[in-house]
């Protein structure tokens, strides 16, 4: 989950770099497509059918729209609002989705301490952002709404997942209805909305592509989809807060963006929150029977 979320922290600058150069929805839509080719000869290696009849299709369906207009909002959110703001306020969605879960899944009811450890990571990532955030303009909360409703998808769409027949599917099919709607559906707004499509493939913008494309869409989704059908989603959404705190140093290093103590004490709350929300409840010690006829002092 580090990992993965060290990866999602770069893509957030390689969508800005590559919005030079490709038009955001458009983008997407190259980026689902190329990574769900990757998936279907993945998966036909491994001798996996993607389209067997499970009774997953129509759950199958509704994660596929809800993971199509999530990356939509995003990419086109992160061309009017900052990568700094957008990534803050898209990471949100740990909130929307242990609230969902606690509410649909018996087994993934929070508790008091769980909970403690959501808002301490939270305060963390906030923290991050306190010497950054400014007062936006109305581009920046057009872009900054954009995000927050794609946080709420994202939320909706582990939901979906957890609380239906995708639970019982392989991570790649569930992937596999996701990117395969979101390549059909994106291409489609692009053209809706007529964005000019791609205007200046430079090397870095191809690149930052095809980073999203092959490392982000296609290994570290199917790695999280894995994830969330063994380990419960509300523990593992709690490491996504660090996401925000790698999105920062992947721009001190690569747009030369200043790190500072603020990043250190987030680092540090978003620590002590995923201690919590990982730590479980503590048994009730058992009562050892008194013998029979026993008295009391």
């Amino acid at each position: 989950m580090v990992l993965l979320c060290a990866l999602w922290g770069l893509q957030q600058v390689a969508i800005k770099v590559a919005n030079a150069g490709v038009s955001p929805i458009l983008q997407g839509g190259l980026r689902s497509a190329g990574a769900v080719l990757l998936l279907w000869g993945w998966s036909t290696l491994r001798g996996q059918r993607l389209f067997a009849r499970d009774g997953a299709l129509l759950p199958g369906i509704v994660a596929g729209l809800l993971f199509a207009v999530e990356f939509l909002l995003i990419y086109v959110g992160l061309a009017y609002t900052s990568a700094s703001r957008g990534v803050l306020i898209l990471y949100t969605a740990p909130f929307w989705t242990a609230l969902g879960l606690h509410l649909t899944v018996p087994g993934e009811r929070l508790t008091r301490i769980q909970g403690v450890g959501l808002a301490c990571a939270f305060v963390g990532v906030a923290v991050a952002f306190t010497d950054a955030l400014r007062l936006p303009t109305w581009r920046e909360l057009t872009g900054d709404l954009m995000l927050l409703l794609a946080g709420i998808l994202w939320a909706a769409t582990t939901v979906t997942i957890r609380a239906t027949a995708l639970i019982r599917v392989p991570a790649a099919k569930t992937l596999f209805y996701q990117l395969g709607i979101s390549a059909l559906v994106l291409p489609l707004a692009s053209l809706a909305v007529g964005e000019p499509g791609i205007v200046n493939l430079t090397p870095v913008v191809a690149g930052s592509l095809l980073f999203q494309t092959v490392v982000v869409a296609f290994a570290s989704y199917l790695t999280w989809f894995w994830l969330i059908t063994r380990y419960p989603a509300s523990r593992l959404s709690a490491f996504s807060f660090l996401t925000p705190l790698f999105g920062v140093l992947a721009g001190g290093v690569l747009l030369s963006e200043p790190i500072t103590p603020a990043l250190i004490a987030a680092l540090a709350l978003v620590a002590v929150g995923i201690n919590l929300v990982n730590r479980k409840a503590a048994p009730l010690p058992k009562r050892v029977p008194e013998p029979a006829g026993a008295g009391t002092d």
